[in-house]
């Protein structure tokens, strides 16, 4: 059975709140990228939340049997990225996130998670 975006963003959010994630955005990146419709931002407290929060949503969609293309980081890692093919989460530590301002390279207008939640 394969998600819908719908699906994949909910389990991407879901996860990344559950494990204590903090502030989520999702953009859409449909009409401005090549290579995926749905871009997941969020922040872990240290190197080890980063870590644990990737390991949770690579967990979360292998139970779900969408294993993910990839997943990459570093020993120590202030950035952890997971590629669930149509949809990218990038899961960095606050450090790292201000350096990379992924949401102001995207310049997409993105949701957070507490936004998405009213919307349902």
């Amino acid at each position: 059975m394969s998600m819908d975006i719908k699906q994949i963003e909910e389990l991407i959010v879901n996860t990344l709140e559950d494990s204590k994630g903090r502030d989520i955005q999702v953009m859409d990146v449909k009409g401005i990228s090549s290579f995926a419709d749905l871009m997941v931002v969020a922040t872990g407290t240290s190197t080890t939340h980063v870590k644990s929060l990737g390991a949770h949503v690579e967990k979360a969609f292998k139970d779900a049997g969408e294993p993910p293309l990839g997943v990459e980081s570093a020993p120590q890692p202030d950035w952890v990225l997971v590629d669930l093919g149509n949809a990218i989460v990038h899961i960095m530590t606050e450090g790292a996130r201000a350096h990379y301002a992924l949401e102001k390279l995207w310049d997409v207008k993105s949701q957070t998670a507490a936004a998405l939640q009213e919307d349902e």
